[in-house]
This record gives structure tokens, C-alpha cells and sequence, in this order.
């Protein structure tokens, strides 16, 4: 089994999201895992009350779900997760670290399930068997032989809140806010940009909102990959007339046109070539790093148009009463943008000025717009401008805080916004430190820890001794990999609670552990019956979830209880922390948590069990800003180039994109479709525009070297990838993550979040 990608196939793709072609992708994944009858009965228990909270994507749940509340992505990850594939002891007798360290991300995660906790024996090069106390107490040893804070406990965006809350108290009460996790390397600039801006880290927009809104601005994200429920709202609207206005350097496909699969209408007219309706009523695509200058220059135009109206006695452009009295900063701001020449946000957006009055003569013209984003926005140097800006943007015509309007930063993976809710941040300022204090009896660390920038160069630097990863699969989603992965292996120590095989298993520390946990999907068995977890989607909206099949092995512990046993190995006996009585029953962990919280989690218990979910408090939608100055703030941008580090673009420096493929979620890789694209048997590719391919004397097929263009001395560089012919903008390439991901330098940041810019590497393209 090599796990090799397939032969190239590139085919010109004129479907839609959604239809036949979803049924059809997830048939394939079903028959693969070995569940295409078990799996379909499951998934009618996906997303709906009293059933299970989708493992994949974060996107808002309705309060009346629809008979199939999930998206192709989402089935594939349950069918994943409920894969009859089983790696036992005999997997690692027959295969090497070493050896599967040449299979492919998918050959890895294919398997199957891993089954009983593991350590890696140094003699043989392979896992081995070993007890579960065993385990504790090996890693509680290697702890407290080294000080706190060479610690990192990272948590993956798909832990549910009992267990992240565990995972923190475990961090700081060993003596460490090193607890970096998933929205590091992704929303982190709207967690840095929003509460500045609107005084609370989340969006506004709730699912309701979608009914109410005449104008849909989508910035930087590729819904019909990321986040397929949301195509569900989007089709409802387009249907009414509301015009949605997408920006996105790469022609997406799927943004263009769906056919709803609850439709029987649409799935027959699928059949007979028809079904699809149109998303997208305009559809721009500035250059890689441009949305900057693109949102400076929006504004620019509705001052303008403002200045005109208000001098002819035309109603005003603005909605100066709402910036009267709920913004602050408008003047300075105003004159800022004011001051941006024509010929610079032009060159700059990669759009025209033409383009740019098509987007806001439809924004100006609508009653409540709803900016939803991506990390299109986030992954850039000035990812936290991007944000501010499109803020400033919505509170020009007063879109924040009244239906139908808002900001939606759309996030990813299912329960990222939830655990830093509970407290999963290496910023010690937004935790309730004071509270566990009182609480637990402890001194909290007040130090800031790292977060996954900081690990990154912590390894690398050798002043970070051990990683513990709850979930996740950093070595191959981190920055810097030709430096990283050796220092890796250089680590004391490293640890995966984990379901199935993945790289940063492969590539591990000197003493390294795997931890088995249960999915989800399945039945946690606790003392107190059987346990329910909750998690938060992008609305900031809490559900319960409850585990619905037999656990895949009987060997395999929850998350809570495997955080348990570790903090029992490694910390004193604290009489005020219990965590054997929290494990037998989860309600008591969210009792902890209203306690250290009850502004937001008052009667967690009761709550979560509301028709629609639990909404934590948000006041920017009452139109309550939580800031400094006591207002909404309007930040203006000090420059419009979001990655300055391109400087030296020109020539053969290109802007490199890294995305997923709909056949992905993160580094899970399902196959290798990417039905949207066209593109089909190999991840190894490179996409351009045909006018760079001929401009720099490439061949569709041809394989090249891609290399980061930096002068710090580090050669970074990924070869054979094929040259793909696709729609983008000139000057802009794309390629997979993480294939691509040892382009990216670690000092290559946003600054003030340091979210990896991935959306804009420089790089040169080698031939052969």
C-alpha cells in the first residue's frame, strides 16, 4: 500500500454544488469506509435535535432542521468517523514509523480507526501496545521533569466544550496558558480586529438574519467547500432577488450555481441537465492580498456619493444618525480614505474602478447587507485591517445590529469558536483567571503563552520540550516545515489524543504517546449514563450533541476522560477539583463553567436544550459596544497593501493561494476529486492562468518546482507539482494545503493576530 496520488485528470467542470454530484461523491466515500447502509440511517440523526453535532464545519444550525440537515462534507466526515476500518497492534508489527512515513496524508487517515493506546518504541520503530495508566503515568513523569512553560497543549477546533475546558484547567493548573489551538492559524484576525472594532470577538448574523437581508457581500470564502450548509440560506435568498455580490480571486464553481438536494424538483431537473439556480449575481475577482485596497476604495466611493447627495439635496448615501451616535472615529477615518488616489486602489485590488462602483452601488442601494468572510480575509499580513475595514464598511450604512444585517466571519472547524469560549487561549487577559483562582484554589500563570506561531518557533528553537495535541495534526498544518519536522523529532516529548493515523504521529518527539478517543458520533459511557456535549457553531449558538453508535473499540476512552487521567498523573490532588466526579457526568463540567461564567452560561444545563440552541450573549447586536471609547470604532487601514512582504513582486514572483479541495476538511484529506475544479486523481498541482503559463513559457501539465522567494537564507521549495490551467487572477497561483504548506515562513504573519498568511506567499516557479 503506497498511498500514491493517482494520474492527473483535469476536466472541464459546468455542474453545481449540491445536485447529483454531492450524492454521488458520498456514495464513493461510503462504499470505501464500508458503511454505504449503516451511515445513511446516521446522518438522518446529523445536525437535528437530540442527535449529533457535525464533526466537520462550525456553520449555524436551524431551529427547524431540514430532513437532511448536513452537507456532502459533513456526511464524508461521519463516514470517516464511522469507518470499519481498524488499526490494531498487528498494523504496527507489520509497518515501520519509517515506512509509513512515505504513504500519502489519505493512506494514513484510510487505515482506520486506531484502537488502544500506543507508544513508540525506539528499538523497533513502532508503536506498541501499552495500558492506559501506564501511559498517564509515563507522560506525567516527562512533565514534571521539565518546567510548565515548555509545554504547549494544543487543542483542535473539534474538541466539544467539556473537554476544552478540562484541557485549559489541565494547562493552567500545571502552570501554563500555552494553549494554542486552531483559530491561531485561521479567524484569529477577527478575534484581534473585532472586539476592537465592535467589543466582542464573534460576527452578529444569526440564521435568522438571512431571511431578513436584501444584500448578501461574501469576501474570501469558498461556501460551497467550506461551509456547504450555509448554500441552503444563499438559495433561499437568491430566490427572493437578493442580489449576492461575491469577491474571490479563484472562479469558484460552486459559488455560481446549486441544486438543492431537499428539492425533488431540482434533483429531477439535475438528471435532465437542468436543477441548478444561480448564487452569485456578480462575481469579482481581485488579486491575491487585494481586498484591502478593494474595501478602502468601496468606502471611498460611498463617501463620495455622500458628499454629492447631502450638496444636491439628495438623501444621504450614509446613515449619518447611526454613525452620530453609535460610532466613534468617523472624521479621522473619513479623511483617511478620502486621501487614496484612484490609480493606487486600482493597482492594488487588481480591480477596476468600474468593478469597484458595480459592488457599491448595489451595497449603497440595499437596506440591510450582510458581510459574510473567510479566511480569504483572515490568512493575509494585514489580516486584521481586512477585517476592521470591511467593519468600517457595514457601519458607514449602519448594517450592525438591526435584521436582515451584520458581520459573519465563518469559521471552521465545529467547535472553534466554542472552546476559546472556554477559555482555550494563550492570552491570559480573556480568561477568567481571577474566578478559577477563588475557585480551584490555585495561582493562576499570568505570562502570555504561545500561540501557533510561537510553537512553531519554540520547536524549532528547542525552548519548547513537549507538545500535547488534542486532536489536530500540527507538523503538517504549521509553517516552516523543512525546519520544523527535524526539530520535531528533537522534542522530549509528544503526545495525540487522537481517532486515526496522521502525520504528526509519524513525525514525533523522542518518547511519544497515542491516545485513542471516541468520536462524537459515538456513545460515551460514563458513571452517570450516557454522556451529551455541546458545542458552538459560527453564530455563537450552543448545541447539544449526543453520541449515537457503539464506540469502534472497547479500549477507546472520551476526551474528557483521557484529560482526566493525564491531569490525576500529573498534578497534586486538589480537593476542589474533581475531576473523577466531572467525568462520570457532564453536566457538572458545565456547572463549572457557568460558575467562572454566568453572563454567559447562566442554567447551561437548561438552556442548551432551547429549541434552536443556546445563543451566548452578544451585545454588538443590541447595539451595546463593548470598547473602549463606549462606540462602534471606525480603524483606518495604514496602508492598502495586505502583504507588504511582496515587495518584491514583479517579473516571475507570483502570489500563491492555498486552498482545500471539496474532497478535504483541513488536513483530512477524503480522495483526491476536486469536483468544482475539475481537477481529479493527483493534490501535486499548481493552478495559473493561462496567460502566466504562456507568459513565462510553462505547458499545461508541465511539472515545476514552486520556491519562496525571501532573502533569510532558508530554501523552501515543493516540486512536481503539474501546471493546471484555471480561472484566477493573473499574477495569483494556487495550490493544496498542506501540500503547499512548506512555502510558508513562520515570520510570514499577520501582524497583531500572527494568523500563517497563507492567501498571499511569494513564490517563483523553477521548471522540472
Amino acid at each position: 500500500m503506497t498511498g500514491k496520488d493517482g494520474t492527473l485528470q483535469v476536466v472541464s467542470y459546468d455542474g453545481s454544488s449540491g445536485g447529483w454530484g454531492s450524492v454521488r461523491s458520498l456514495g464513493k466515500i461510503m462504499r470505501r469506509e464500508g458503511n454505504p447502509l449503516s451511515v445513511p440511517l446516521l446522518l438522518t440523526q446529523q445536525n437535528k435535535p437530540g442527535g449529533f453535532s457535525c464533526v466537520s464545519c462550525a456553520w449555524a444550525k436551524p431551529a427547524t432542521p431540514l430532513l437532511f440537515e448536513f452537507c456532502e462534507n459533513g456526511a464524508k466526515a461521519t463516514a470517516w468517523d464511522m469507518s470499519s476500518a481498524r488499526i490494531e497492534a498487528d498494523f504496527f508489527a507489520r509497518h515501520t514509523v519509517a515506512e509509513l512515513e512515505h504513504w500519502s496524508d489519505h493512506a494514513l487517515e484510510q487505515a482506520g480507526r486506531l484502537t488502544e493506546p500506543m507508544r513508540w518504541d525506539a528499538a523497533s520503530d513502532r508503536y506498541v501496545p501499552t495500558g492506559w495508566q501506564q501511559a498517564f503515568d509515563g507522560i506525567g513523569a516527562a512533565l514534571r521533569g521539565m518546567a510548565p512553560d515548555q509545554a504547549v497543549f494544543y487543542a483542535s477546533g473539534r474538541a466539544a466544550n467539556e473537554a476544552a475546558f478540562l484541557w485549559q484547567l489541565l494547562a493552567r493548573l500545571h502552570g501554563t496558558n500555552n494553549l494554542p489551538d486552531s483559530s491561531n492559524m485561521c479567524h484569529e484576525s477577527s478575534s484581534v480586529a473585532l472586539p476592537k472594532t465592535i467589543g466582542v470577538p464573534v460576527g452578529t448574523v444569526r440564521l435568522e438574519d438571512f431571511e431578513h437581508s436584501d444584500c448578501i457581500l461574501i469576501i474570501g470564502q469558498n461556501t460551497a467547500v467550506n461551509s456547504p450548509r450555509m448554500l441552503h440560506q444563499l438559495d433561499e435568498a437568491a430566490r427572493r432577488g437578493v442580489p449576492i455580490i461575491v469577491v474571490n480571486p479563484l472562479r469558484e464553481p460552486g459559488l455560481e450555481r446549486f441544486t438543492n438536494p431537499q428539492s425533488p424538483a431540482g434533483m429531477l431537473g439535475g438528471m435532465l441537465g437542468g436543477g441548478a439556480h444561480r448564487i452569485a449575481s456578480q462575481y469579482h475577482q481581485p488579486r491575491a492580498g487585494g481586498d484591502l485596497a478593494l474595501l478602502v476604495g468601496l468606502c471611498k466611493l460611498l463617501l463620495e456619493w455622500d458628499d454629492a447627495a447631502r450638496a444636491a439635496g439628495r438623501p444621504a448615501v450614509l446613515d449619518h444618525a447611526f454613525i452620530a451616535e453609535h460610532c466613534h472615529g468617523f472624521e479621522v477615518f473619513a479623511a483617511s480614505i478620502r486621501g487614496h488616489g484612484w490609480t493606487a486602489l486600482e493597482r492594488q485590488s487588481g480591480l477596476s474602478r468600474a468593478a469597484m462602483e458595480q459592488i457599491a452601488g448595489c451595497y449603497a442601494k440595499a437596506r440591510a447587507t450582510l458581510g459574510i468572510y473567510g479566511m480569504g480575509l483572515t490568512q493575509h499580513r494585514a489580516g486584521v485591517d481586512n477585517v476592521q475595514m470591511l467593519v468600517a464598511l457595514l457601519l458607514l450604512r449602519g448594517n450592525l445590529g438591526r435584521p436582515g444585517a451584520g458581520i459573519c466571519p465563518v469559521r471552521g472547524h465545529s467547535n472553534v469558536q466554542g472552546q476559546r469560549a472556554v477559555w482555550i487561549t494563550e492570552k491570559p487577559e480573556l480568561a477568567p483567571l481571577d474566578a478559577m483562582e477563588r475557585r480551584y484554589g490555585f495561582t493562576a500563570p499570568r505570562e502570555k503563552g504561545l500561540d501557533a506561531v510561537g510553537v512553531t518557533q519554540g520547536v524549532i528553537a528547542g525552548t519548547v520540550q513537549a507538545v500535547l495535541q488534542l486532536g489536530g495534526n500540527l507538523v503538517r498544518a504549521l509553517p516552516e516545515t523543512s525546519l520544523l519536522e527535524p526539530a520535531w523529532r528533537r522534542l522530549p516529548l509528544t503526545v495525540m489524543v487522537t481517532t486515526r493515523l496522521n502525520r504528526s504521529h509519524l513525525v514525533h518527539g523522542r518518547a511519544a504517546w497515542l491516545l485513542p478517543c471516541l468520536s462524537r458520533i459515538e456513545i460515551d459511557q460514563q458513571a452517570g449514563g450516557p454522556q451529551v456535549v455541546t458545542v458552538e457553531d459560527s453564530t455563537a449558538v450552543i448545541h447539544p450533541s449526543r453520541g449515537m453508535r457503539s464506540p469502534a473499540a472497547p479500549r477507546l476512552r472520551s476526551e474528557p476522560a483521557i484529560i482526566a487521567g493525564l491531569a490525576k498523573a500529573l498534578l497534586p490532588a486538589n480537593p476542589r477539583v474533581d475531576w473523577d466526579g466531572w467525568v462520570g457526568d457532564y453536566d457538572r463540567i458545565r456547572q463549572e463553567i457557568a460558575a467562572l461564567h454566568p453572563a454567559w452560561y447562566a442554567n447551561y444545563n437548561q438552556r442548551i436544550w432551547r429549541k434552536g440552541g443556546m445563543a451566548r450573549a452578544n451585545p454588538a447586536r443590541e447595539r451595546q459596544w463593548q470598547t473602549e471609547t463606549g462606540k462602534a470604532n471606525f480603524l483606518a487601514p495604514v496602508g492598502l497593501d495586505a502583504d507588504p512582504d511582496m515587495a518584491a513582486e514583479g517579473g516571475e514572483v507570483l502570489r500563491l493561494i492555498t486552498l482545500r479541495s471539496n474532497d478535504q476538511f483541513n488536513t483530512t484529506i477524503y480522495g483526491y476529486d476536486d469536483r468544482f475544479r475539475g481537477i481529479h486523481g493527483s493534490r501535486q498541482v499548481v493552478m495559473m492562468h493561462a496567460t502566466d503559463i504562456a507568459r513565462l513559457g510553462l505547458t499545461e501539465g508541465q511539472a515545476v518546482t514552486l520556491e519562496t522567494v525571501a532573502d533569510d537564507g532558508v530554501t523552501r521549495q515543493v516540486p512536481d507539482l503539474a501546471v493546471v490551467r484555471y480561472d484566477l487572477t493573473p499574477g495569483c497561483i494556487a495550490g493544496y494545503f498542506p501540500e503547499c504548506n512548506p512555502l510558508l515562513p513562520a515570520w510570514h504573519h499577520a501582524r497583531e493576530s500572527h494568523v500563517p498568511a497563507a492567501k498571499a506567499i511569494p513564490v517563483r516557479v523553477l521548471r522540472g
